[in-house]
């Protein structure tokens, strides 16, 4: 573990954000049109025209990767008036628009705080703005207040305040591996001067370099109880959530070979919801958002060329499409050779 967090400490050191203009504007404008509302509004077309934490954050991520200010500011200013209502300065996550009142759960969700912190820092970084940065400083230490739980060497990223410790569950701690946001953690750790958040790092890797050993693709719940296992009550499936392991990983520079080879064996047919324990098939996926990370994994172990049709981005849902631009923005980053 020390060893491992010696290696995070240097990539902490290292790490410059290189996101102004990472996103072509072009694709950004169609994702922008489709899913942008004038009001800030990030949606979720797909569950019923809502908006979470997630899709704010993504939404200012991806604002930030396209050098689209003007975007920031209106979906940050939805965020912090209809989201950031929390005494702990979490955001609620979850607000519909065919509700009274419009917050139907006013519980976190981590990794959506998680994406704002990262987001603002993105911003305030890429445009010299340190009223981002400074906000984006507080949030990550209300995170890692509220959220963070140490275990012996490791320290666990909880998916939210409330209902997935050892109080809430018979098998808690619960937890998420998709709520690492792996490119953003030694980000937080840098700007709190907080080294907890390599600790969550670090935690998070040997998790997956678990899983790995057992040839297992992350499943969407985890009970830490014990020995890590699918947790009660949630399929045991590398499912939507999940999916954004690798890409996570590979945004991160995080992506060994190992690593990587439960995500890839899992997707050796294209991309699917897979039973982690029968790694069977439950549901084959088509849509290019999901294909392009199974090429982008060939991408970074292989080198093989992304193919042509995965290049160009047409929005379809607001899931996919999300994946798919953090994606393309990766692959023009980090593996120009691809594409």
């Amino acid at each position: 573990m020390k060893r491992l967090l010696g290696a995070l400490a240097a990539i902490m050191l290292a790490f410059v954000p290189t996101a102004q203009a990472a996103l072509p504007l072009e694709a950004w404008e169609l994702y922008r049109q489709k899913f942008v509302m004038e009001d800030g509004r990030v949606v979720d077309d797909v569950n019923g025209a809502i908006s979470h934490s997630e899709s704010q954050g993504y939404g200012l991520l991806l604002a930030c990767l396209a050098g689209d200010r003007t975007s920031f500011a209106r979906i940050l200013a939805f965020t912090r008036t209809e989201l950031l209502i929390r005494d702990d300065g979490l955001a609620a996550w979850r607000w519909d628009p065919k509700a009274t009142p419009r917050v139907t759960d006013v519980n976190n969700a981590t990794d959506g705080d998680l994406l704002i912190a990262y987001a603002l820092n993105c911003a305030g970084t890429a445009w010299t703005m340190p009223g981002y940065t400074n906000a984006a400083r507080q949030l990550a230490r209300n995170i890692a207040k509220t959220t963070f739980l140490a275990r012996g060497s490791a320290t666990w990223l909880m998916p939210a305040v409330s209902g997935f410790s050892e109080k809430d569950r018979a098998d808690g701690p619960v937890i998420n591996p998709s709520y690492w946001v792996f490119e953003a953690l030694p980000v937080m750790a840098r700007l709190t001067g907080d080294n907890s958040w390599l600790k969550v790092q670090a935690t998070g890797l040997k998790l997956l370099d678990t899983l790995a050993k057992a040839n297992m693709p992350a499943p969407e719940w985890m009970s830490v109880k014990a020995e890590p296992r699918p947790a009660d009550g949630f399929p045991a499936q590398f499912g939507y959530n999940a999916m954004r392991v690798p890409l996570y990983l590979l945004r991160a520079g995080l992506a060994e070979p190992a690593r990587l080879a439960p995500f890839r064996e899992a997707w050796a047919n294209g991309p699917a919801i897979v039973d982690v324990r029968t790694k069977k098939v439950v549901e084959e996926l088509s849509d290019p958002g999901y294909r392009i990370l199974v090429a982008a994994m060939a991408c970074a172990i292989d080198g093989t060329a992304i193919p042509q049709d995965l290049k160009s981005f047409q929005p379809t849902a607001y899931y996919p499409s999300t994946l798919h631009l953090l994606t393309l923005a990766m692959l023009s980053e980090r593996y120009a050779r691809c594409m």
